[in-house]
Order: structure tokens, then sequence, then C-alpha cells
């Protein structure tokens, strides 16, 4: 797993031995960027479920201003820090260790990212937690780009009744990414 463009471009990342994360691969997160791309450069990027942090730096070094990344794992998180550190991000970014749901808690109150994007472990419907969160949150705005990566399984219809619309499904062999805002 690599860097695809930017400053950090090419830089071999570190990801963590086990199941316990499933790291995005490097041609899906080409696609994902070149969705995003006008909207990264300058923008505020909150990376939930991190892992090795791979997107979050990938948006760094793109020109993201700052960047938050969650990651619960104590592993990972250090992954994390390790992973920033090489790619010489470490200063434009913060890692909150500890749960999605308690890290948003201690966000609140902070001007709205621009991009907010999560990877949840598939099967646990922790998409629409986070989601149920963040429709009342000063997190996200009308204009904060959400966007999740899931499984091609996980039922999506449940989102126009928190307030929000899906404008983009990005399918890949085994996953999607699904584009969101609120309405």
């Amino acid at each position: 797993m690599r860097v695809i463009a930017g400053t950090a471009r090419s830089m071999p990342l570190k990801t963590i031995r086990g199941m316990d994360t499933r790291p995005t691969t490097d041609k899906t997160k080409e696609t994902l960027f070149n969705i995003l791309q006008t909207d990264v450069p300058e923008c505020r990027f909150l990376d939930l479920f991190s892992g090795s942090g791979a997107i979050a730096i990938e948006a760094l070094s793109r020109g993201a201003a700052h960047a938050v990344l969650v990651e619960q794992s104590g592993k990972a998180a250090e992954c994390i820090r390790e992973n920033l550190s090489f790619t010489k991000t470490s200063d434009r970014a913060e890692v909150y260790k500890c749960d999605v749901l308690t890290a948003l808690h201690r966000l609140e109150g902070q001007k709205p990212f621009d991009i907010i994007f999560m990877d949840p472990p598939y099967g646990q419907e922790l998409e629409r937690q986070v989601l149920a969160y963040l429709a009342d949150s000063s997190l996200a705005d009308e204009y904060t780009v959400i966007v999740v990566e899931a499984s091609l399984e996980t039922d999506f219809s449940w989102l126009e009744e928190l307030g929000y619309h899906a404008y983009k499904y990005k399918k890949y062999k085994t996953n999607q990414h699904v584009f969101l805002q609120k309405t």
C-alpha cells in the first residue's frame, strides 16, 4: 500500500497484520480521490475507523489543510502515527485513539468538516449510528461531503429518514463508496 499522489506520492505505508483492518486498495483509493479531487485542497478531513490512516494521509498529501483520524485499536493508532511521521504529515493531523462516537462527542462544537470518510467494520450497522449522530451535529453541514465505505450488501434505504441524500454510489468488486450530504 502506498500514497497515490501529492507531496507523499509513492511513499509506502505500513499496515497492521491480521483481519482487524481492511486496507483500501490503491486502485479503490485512486478512484475515490479522483471523485473528491476538487474538494480536497485546503479541506478539513475527518477519517473515522482509520485503520492505517491511508485515506487521511492521501488527503493530506493532496493538500488537505488538516485531518483528524479516529481509530480505536492501539496497534492501528500507533501504525497511523508512524505513517504520519514517515510521510511528514504529522503537523497537520490529530489522532484520536478511542471509539468513533466518543471522538465525535469530543470534537463536537468545532466547525464542520469539509469531508468525512468512514470505513466501519462491515455488518454491524456502525455507519447508521455515526450518521444518526452527525445528523444533529456541528461537525457536518449541508456542504460536508460524507463518504461511507461499505460492503455491497449494506442497506442504505434509511438515509432519507435521517436527513441525508445519497448523490453517488461507486461500486467495486466487493465493496462500495456511498457519497452523501445532509438535505
